[in-house]
């Protein structure tokens, strides 16, 4: 296994599935961004997202489905489950498990993590909790 592959394994496990943030923030290069189709966010904006989903979810587990490495770049297709037990997203906890999947895109500098285009359908987690459905017409 690459150093990168379990430098990523090490910091998504940590902050997406442990609450432990510092995981996350301990592979960043200056300037870190993340990317997503709701528009872009620094650290400190994801560090809040980090730590409401897993106040939200104290259970969450993340399990990285795959890893793909090339060059300065990797691509990682993820799924996160856990228990809705407080507020996320402005929807009251349910006490509902769900799952939900994505894929984050990274660009290294260094061995630090630079950029990286995250891509999941929050329509899907609404959908799990109960309050959306996704199906025709949506």
């Amino acid at each position: 296994m690459s150093t990168r592959r379990e430098t990523i394994l090490k910091a998504w496990n940590g902050a997406w599935g442990d609450g432990d943030v510092d995981a996350f923030e301990r592979i960043l290069a200056p300037g870190y961004i993340r990317r997503s189709k709701s528009g872009t966010e620094d650290y400190a904006s994801l560090r809040k997202t980090i730590q409401a989903m897993n106040t939200a979810f104290p259970d969450s587990a993340i399990e990285i489905l795959q890893i793909i490495e090339d060059g300065d770049r990797a691509a990682i297709h993820w799924q996160t489950r856990g228990t809705h037990q407080g507020t996320y997203m402005d929807v009251p906890a349910t006490g509902r498990t769900v799952t939900v999947t994505g894929a984050s895109f990274l660009r290294f500098e260094d061995e630090k993590l630079a950029e990286e285009w995250v891509v999941w359908d929050p329509r899907e987690l609404l959908s799990a909790l109960g309050i959306w459905h996704l199906g025709a017409g949506n």
